[in-house]
């Protein structure tokens, strides 16, 4: 009775997981958007030391290995040294960096400014509880940051910049939505020079953890959202999805994942990734 109630179940849990895929911004570039165009070799240097410092105090893994920012914890002269982070960046003319520092660019920029909403609303149980108004899902549609004379949202800087234009699928293991089930908030700056080893550990990290890949109690496949909301980055289908992921996973992960018939369900967890009583 029990797995044919799962059974019954199963389309409905893809149906929901679907409608928010169908939510999500296309990956498009904006109209008339001249901010991703790459200089040649060796561009301009933009200092991420200030970021790397704030990640460095305030991020720490707990138990299971989930990083946490204790951002009750984050000090009014901390505050204002992120705030000078943010100014400095969005100085910075990114037509006049190279590819890889412009990727590591838009990173640094999508993390920072998410921490900064979170401290603005602070104390918050989800990152979906900041809203602009009362039928939105969080602060992601809000124009926050402004770059060469161009308000950007942090869709505009995933779905609009770093999306279509790069065309990397591990993005999705680098930027951090402020949430548990998130693949986790690095803690310290991404850097051009090791954007490849980085993005290999993150991707890695993410698969082997069971927020992004795990069997429950029945043997039934369960991945993280993430793989269903940017389907198109990860592959075609479901198939090519399971082979990325297969090749990123460690071996007895991997021989399971390679019995799996199909996915079972999606999921992911909103909770808000700050230090808890028992992490302190």
């Amino acid at each position: 009775m029990k797995k044919l109630l799962v059974l019954m179940l199963l389309p409905l849990l893809a149906a929901c997981s679907s409608v928010e895929r169908l939510a999500l911004p296309a990956p498009e570039v904006l109209p008339g958007q001249t901010l991703t165009q790459f200089a040649s070799v060796p561009g301009h240097q933009v200092d991420h030391r200030m970021w790397s410092a704030f990640l460095s105090r305030y991020v720490a893994p707990d138990a299971r290995g989930v990083n946490r920012v204790a951002y009750g914890q984050v000090t009014q002269a901390d505050r204002a040294r992120l705030d000078r982070y943010l100014a400095d960046l969005q100085s910075v003319d990114p037509m006049r960096l190279t590819r890889d520092q412009q990727l590591a660019y838009w990173i640094n920029l999508y993390n920072a400014v998410t921490v900064s909403v979170v401290l603005e609303n602070y104390p918050v149980d989800s990152i979906r509880d900041i809203k602009d108004r009362p039928l939105s899902i969080g602060p992601w549609s809000r124009p926050l940051v402004e770059v060469m004379g161009q308000m950007l949202s942090l869709n505009d800087i995933e779905h609009r910049i770093i999306r279509p234009v790069f065309d990397e699928p591990r993005i999705h293991y680098a930027l951090n939505c402020a949430a548990v089930g998130c693949p986790n908030l690095m803690d310290r700056a991404w850097q051009a020079e090791t954007l490849e080893r980085d993005f290999t550990a993150a991707e890695h990290a993410y698969v082997n953890d069971p927020r992004g890949v795990r069997f429950d109690e029945n043997g039934g496949l369960i991945l993280s959202k993430i793989y269903i909301w940017f389907r198109e980055d990860f592959g075609p289908n479901e198939k090519a999805l399971l082979l990325r992921i297969q090749k990123a996973a460690d071996p007895e992960l991997r021989a399971l994942l390679k019995e799996a018939q199909r996915v079972k369900a999606y999921r992911y967890n909103w909770d808000l990734n700050d230090v808890r009583p028992e992490d302190s």
